[in-house]
C-alpha cells in the first residue's frame, strides 16, 4: 500500500548520517521511492569520524540502565528504543555481514573496530533497494509553493516530495556537516526550538597559571574521581588542556556541569586525586615521618601523588594548606575545581537542544509542518558517549521512517475514500 508508482514524487531525506540513512532504509524496503540529499561530498562523515580509534556502536548494559542514560528525555527515547534497542541494532549490523563483540566495559564494537566497512555494506544495500543519494546538495528550506529548495554546483532546484525527513544533525563538527544551519529555516515556519548547546564537551577554567599550563597542558589525569555537589563521585580519567579540562570523565558529567554554569555562572566540581584510599588512610599516610624528604617527595613516596595530580594540588590550593595535614588530606580527597564555561559548540562531540519532542507527534512528525519528520541529533536530547548517541540516532531514524509510512498510508486511504 505504501509502494510508490513510477510517476509519484519521492520521499526526500535531508541528511546522510545514521538517522537519515536508517529512515531511507525503512522506506526503501517498503517499496517507497527515496531520494537522499546531503551537503557534504559523501554521506556518513561524522559516523566515520566516530569510528576513528574504534567504532563504539552501542552498549550491552541492561535496558533500564541504558534508557536512563538519556536523562530528562529518557521517556521519549525509551519509546523509540522499545522497537529498536541495542540488541536489535546489533542484529541489524549482523545482517549487513558485520560481526560485533562486547568489550570489557560493556561497549559494543564491530569485530574489526572500523566504521567504514559497515557504512560501505549499508550504502550498497540502500542502493540495491533503489535509494538515490545526492551529495554536495544543500537544503535551503521551502519555496512559497511548498517544494523543497536544494542548491548544488549547478544552481538551485525545487523538489516536490511526498514527505520529508529532516536528519541534519545538531551543531557540533560543522566541517562534517552538523552546522545547525537548519534552525532559522524551521524557526521561520513557526517550529519552536531549544538553543543548541555543547554536550560531551570540555570546559574552561578562569585561567591556569603559566607554570601549570606550560608543564601540564595535554597531560592525562588517570585513576581520579569527580563529584558534583549532592552527587556521588564518578571514577575515570580526564585530560588537562591549555584552557581547562576535557576527556571521558568530564564528558560524562558535561550536562549537569553545563546546566550549573548556565544557572550560576560557574560550576565547582571536586576532584578526588586518590579515590582508592579513604580520607583516614590519606591522613595517616601524611602523618608518616618524612625525615629529610621534601613534602613533594613525601607525597610521591607515601601516597603515589606526583606529576599532573600533584600539579593540580599545588595549582588549586594555597600555600597554607600544605602546612596543615588535615586540610591537605581534605584537599587531596575533594579538590575544588571551578569551571566557568564550555568549550565552543563546534568542538563538542555532540549537542543538546534542537527541536523539542513537544513539537513533534509520536511518529516524529512536526505538528507545525504535516508531512515533515525529524530524526537524530536535530531533536532535543543528549546522552553520554559509549554507544548511546549512535543507538538513539539509529532508533529515531527508524521511527521517522515508520512515521512516514503511516503518513503515506493515511494519505492514500483518504484519497481512496
Amino acid at each position: 500500500m505504501t509502494a510508490s508508482s513510477p510517476s509519484s514524487p519521492p520521499v526526500v531525506i535531508i541528511g546522510g548520517g545514521p538517522a537519515g540513512l536508517m529512515a531511507a532504509e525503512v522506506l526503501a524496503l517498503a517499496g517507497v521511492k527515496v531520494e537522499l540529499f546531503d551537503a557534504m561530498p559523501s554521506v556518513g562523515r561524522k559516523f566515520l569520524l566516530a569510528g576513528v580509534g574504534g567504532m563504539n556502536i552501542t552498549h550491552a548494559e541492561a535496558k533500564s540502565a541504558f534508557v536512563g542514560r538519556y536523562g530528562p528525555r529518557a521517556g521519549e527515547l525509551g519509546e523509540l528504543l522499545r522497537d529498536f534497542d541495542a540488541e536489535q541494532l546489533r542484529a541489524w549490523i549482523h545482517g549487513l555481514g558485520i560481526d560485533t563483540f562486547v568489550g570489557t566495559s560493556g561497549r559494543v564494537f564491530p569485530t574489526d573496530m572500523k566504521a567504514a566497512p559497515l557504512l560501505r555494506a549499508w550504502l550498497k544495500r540502500l542502493r540495491e533497494h533503489g535509494v538515490v543519494i545526492h551529495t554536495r546538495q544543500r537544503w535551503l528550506g521551502w519555496h512559497a509553493d511548498g517544494r523543497l529548495r536544494i542548491a548544488g554546483a549547478d544552481g538551485e532546484q525545487l523538489i516536490d516530495a511526498r514527505a520529508t525527513v529532516l536528519a541534519l544533525g545538531g551543531g557540533s563538527w560543522a566541517r562534517l556537516g552538523s552546522d545547525g544551519a537548519w534552525q532559522p529555516l524551521l524557526a521561520e515556519r513557526g517550529v519552536p526550538l531549544v538553543p543548541l548547546q555543547p554536550s560531551n564537551c570540555g570546559f574552561e577554567v578562569a585561567a591556569w597559571s603559566a607554570v601549570f599550563q606550560d608543564k601540564f597542558a595535554g597531560a592525562p589525569v588517570k585513576s581520579c574521581a569527580i563529584a558534583l555537589p549532592g552527587q556521588p563521585p564518578r571514577l575515570g580519567e580526564f585530560v588537562v588542556t591549555a584552557h581547562g579540562v576535557e576527556g571521558s570523565l568530564v564528558y560524562a558529567l558535561s550536562a549537569p556541569i553545563r546546566e550549573a554554569i548556565n544557572a550560576h555562572g560557574n560550576a565547582t566540581v571536586h576532584l578526588d586525586l586518590l579515590p582508592q584510599k579513604t580520607p583516614e588512610q590519606v591522613l595517616a599516610l601524611l602523618h608518616k615521618p618524612r625525615g629529610s624528604k621534601s613534602l613533594s617527595n613525601h607525597l610521591r613516596s607515601a601516597l603515589g601523588l606526583d606529576g599532573v595530580r600533584a600539579g593540580l594540588l599545588r595549582e588549586l590550593t594555597d600555600a597554607a594548606t600544605f602546612t596543615n595535614e588535615a586540610k591537605l588530606a581534605q584537599a587531596i580527597k575533594a579538590l575544588p575545581l571551578t569551571l566557568v564555561r564550555t568549550r565552543p559548540l563546534d568542538e563538542a562531540i555532540s549537542s543538546a537542544g534542537g527541536v523539542p519532542f513537544e513539537a513533534v507527534d509520536k511518529r516524529l512528525m512536526l505538528t507545525q509542518l504535516p508531512g515533515v519528520f525529524c530524526a537524530g541529533e536535530m531533536l532535543d536530547w543528549e546522552a553520554p558517549t559509549g554507544g548511546y548517541l549512535l543507538t538513539a540516532c539509529f532508533a529515531s531514524g527508524r521511527a521517522a521512517g515508520l512515521g512516514v509510512l503511516a503518513w503515506l498510508n493515511r494519505a492514500e486511504m483518504e484519497l481512496s475514500c
